[in-house]
């Protein structure tokens, strides 16, 4: 058995700032994956939905691999010849005017908070240091300083101050909670089409028509997080698609780097990202030609509107299967398309146990708060691998 050496290798010598399962992956393809002693897991997580195309999607290691053998950086001092395709074709996806490219999440969120502030101030008119933000309670956005300043998770937050000013925190999918939240002040509303991390939460319907009448009424920029939620994930290409809501911003990450390369970008037309000027704002690695051409091939793959398609159809079968748990062991179900939040009793098993019980079966997913799991399986995932997976957690219980 290697595994066991191979975690303790891990644990000597890496910081403990993650408590994963005793799995230690070495190879993965569509949405299986198999560990160093020859085990192989389906995977029901996907990277956080950074793998909705699955493990070594060919078209995308194609892509990869030609740009390998040509060009991988050369920093925004320069323009290579990939970086026009992905911003056009992603801003056409979007429906927007114009892209900024990141890496991470993280950034891309960052970005969109400082583009935010400044049009606040150039455009809006908002007195020079009094930007407001709106943000949601339970909210997860990222783990940088400013970000985890609007946190309401105490391990996320904790110990990590001073923290950053002018964020207001409401809760999630209290209309009115928001209404009374803005001030001449506010600049933005920044929030999760679904809140991921907090178990898969969905807003009550209308909530997001009525955060977009607010903001157009008080000329107040509507930022969609979408880099866990959007590209395919909920059955459309953006979660808020089936509010029928338009943001100002999409923050996309995740997917957008088809699980080979960490891709982040902000959406969003002229007159918002158009506020920034040359040394405001900029990444070495930020749209680094290895990048943008996997992101290329991942906005074609997303254009031919196969994987939307393909969420909302298996997402159905998904939910139906994890509905019929509900009182068996289970105790709730939310979520859409291809994504759900599990809760099971606490009285049977917390989330960790859930997903070590499953991993012993052989389905990788991840344990949230408390007595919770989340299920992101690939959206290349057949219904007969979906049906697998719904029955082990059907046999822990």
């Amino acid at each position: 058995m290697l595994t066991p050496t191979a975690l303790a290798r891990a644990e000597a010598h890496t910081a403990h700032n993650y408590h994963p399962l005793p799995v230690v992956i070495t190879e993965g393809e569509g949405a299986w994956v198999t560990d160093v002693d020859g085990r192989r897991y389906l995977d029901f997580l996907a990277g956080y939905s950074a793998l909705n195309f699955g493990h070594r999607h060919p078209a995308l290691i194609a892509a990869a691999h030609a740009q390998l053998d040509r060009l991988t950086l050369t920093s925004r001092a320069f323009v290579h010849d990939q970086f026009a395709a992905f911003c056009q074709e992603l801003a056409e996806l979007c429906g927007k005017d114009m892209v900024l490219p990141m890496n991470t999440g993280a950034e891309a969120v960052e970005t969109a908070i400082k583009v935010a502030r400044k049009w606040g101030y150039q455009v809006k008119g908002v007195a020079d240091q009094q930007a407001e933000i709106i943000v949601a309670a339970d909210n997860f956005h990222g783990r940088t300083t400013t970000i985890v300043s609007f946190s309401t998770d105490p391990e996320a937050r904790a110990d990590f101050g001073p923290y950053t000013p002018g964020f207001k925190i409401v809760p999630y999918g209290d209309l009115a909670a928001v209404q009374d939240a803005i001030t001449p002040n506010t600049v933005a509303v920044l929030m999760e089409p679904i809140q991921g991390e907090s178990g898969v939460l969905v807003p009550p319907p209308g909530f997001f028509a009525g955060v977009r009448e607010l903001c157009d009424a008080n000329n107040v920029l509507m930022i969609a997080d979408e880099v866990q939620s959007g590209l395919g994930r909920t059955g459309a290409t953006f979660a808020l698609d089936h509010e029928g809501v338009i943001p100002d911003m999409y923050v996309l990450g995740k997917a957008l780097g088809g699980g080979i390369v960490p891709v982040s970008a902000v959406a969003a037309n002229t007159d918002v990202l158009g506020v920034l000027k040359p040394g405001e704002h900029g990444s070495t690695f930020g749209g680094n030609p290895l990048a943008c051409a996997v992101g290329v091939e991942v906005v074609r793959l997303l254009a031919t509107g196969e994987f939307q398609r393909r969420s909302a159809e298996l997402g159905v079968r998904l939910h139906d299967g994890l509905n019929a748990l509900v009182g068996k062991g289970v105790t709730a179900v939310r979520g859409r398309g291809l994504w759900a939040g599990v809760d099971f009793d606490p009285a049977l098993m917390t989330g960790r146990e859930a997903c070590e019980r499953l991993a012993e079966r052989g389905v990788l997913a991840k344990d949230t708060h408390g007595s919770t799991i989340r299920l992101a399986p690939p959206l290349v995932i057949t219904a007969d691998e979906l049906d697998h997976g719904v029955a082990q957690l059907a046999a822990i219980l």
